[in-house]
This record gives C-alpha cells, sequence and structure tokens, in this order.
C-alpha cells in the first residue's frame, strides 16, 4: 500500500479525543509485538472485578474440599476451620495452581475472564507463558496484601495496569466484538 499503513490494523484514536477515551487504549513501548498491541481496548475495571470474583469463587470451590480432605484424613484434626486468606499455604498453592494453570491453557482467558469477555495478553511475546501466568497468580496475592492498592493502580496508570499485570508484563484487553465506527 502506498500509505504504508497494514490492512486489517486498526489505527489508534487521536490524541484530540477526550481522556476518558484515549486512557481506554492500550499506549506502546517499544518493539514488534507491543506495535501489534498498540490500541487494542482495554478491559473495564468492572469486567475484571467479575472475572477476579468468578476465578476466586472457582478457587474456593476447588480449595475448600482439598483443604478439608487434607485436615480430616492426613492431619487428623477434629475441629477444622476452614479460612480463605493469602497467608495459608493451601490457599497460596490453590491459588497459583488455578490461576497459573487456567491461564496458561486458556491462553490468557480462564473461566472468569471468559464470562467476563476478557482476556490477558502478553507484552513479551505472542502467547502468554507458564512463568507468566504463575507470576499473575502470585500477583493477585500481593495486590491483596497492599490492602488492594494493587488492584487500585488501574485508575490511574495510562495502560489499566494493575499489581499483577506489571509483575507478569501483561494487559487485560475486552474481547467483545466491536461495533463498526
Amino acid at each position: 500500500m502506498a500509505s504504508g499503513i497494514k490492512q486489517g490494523v486498526k489505527k489508534a484514536p487521536p490524541r484530540t479525543q477526550p481522556l476518558k477515551q484515549s486512557r481506554r487504549r492500550y499506549h506502546v513501548h517499544a518493539g514488534a509485538h507491543a506495535d501489534a498491541l498498540n490500541g487494542l481496548l482495554l478491559a473495564t475495571f468492572w469486567q475484571r472485578l467479575l472475572g477476579y470474583f468468578l476465578d476466586l469463587l472457582i478457587a474456593v470451590v476447588i480449595w475448600s474440599p482439598l483443604e478439608y480432605s487434607w485436615r480430616h484424613f492426613l492431619l487428623h484434626e477434629t475441629e477444622i476451620r476452614l479460612v480463605w486468606d493469602f497467608h495459608e499455604a493451601g490457599n497460596i498453592v490453590v491459588m497459583v495452581l488455578y490461576w497459573g494453570l487456567a491461564n496458561y491453557f486458556g491462553n490468557g482467558q480462564t473461566p472468569g475472564k471468559w464470562v467476563a469477555r476478557t482476556r490477558i495478553v502478553s507484552l513479551s511475546g505472542e502467547r502468554i507463558g507458564l512463568w507468566q501466568s504463575v507470576e499473575r497468580g502470585l500477583g493477585y496475592g500481593a495486590a491483596t496484601l497492599e490492602l488492594g492498592v494493587g488492584f487500585l493502580q488501574f485508575f490511574w496508570d495510562r495502560n489499566r495496569m494493575c499489581a499483577q499485570d506489571r509483575l507478569a508484563e501483561t494487559i487485560v484487553v475486552d474481547v467483545r466484538k466491536q461495533k463498526s465506527r
């Protein structure tokens, strides 16, 4: 093409648009892969919150019978009190395994993210890696341990990145079909 713009690649909106609308688009840093991500529509806070809480619910449903069985059959405890927090070893193991494996095998889309119509996209490669998926699982714990400030970074970061996004070098995009402009 004479203009030098590839067909099928949508150009990012001009800077003259209102700040609110321009903050919804990913802003590229550098590199060929980063150029392909430039202008992607980022997930809203409510989409991310929905996906997180659905995934958290699934993780707790997986964790509770495992934790109960562990304590009852292996540790022979008689009074079992199950508590989900990010300080218990069993919670951390299930959290990292669930989010790590679900993100990896779903290529950035856990069951909760599927319902919320979002996907995690790697900033460093075409596909989200296993280690990036594990880092994101650990990042959820870090964001929670910061009294939730790790999640609130969404509101002041240009690319709507939370603590887990920074840790794993990822962004969360909206995968709903876009209306034509």
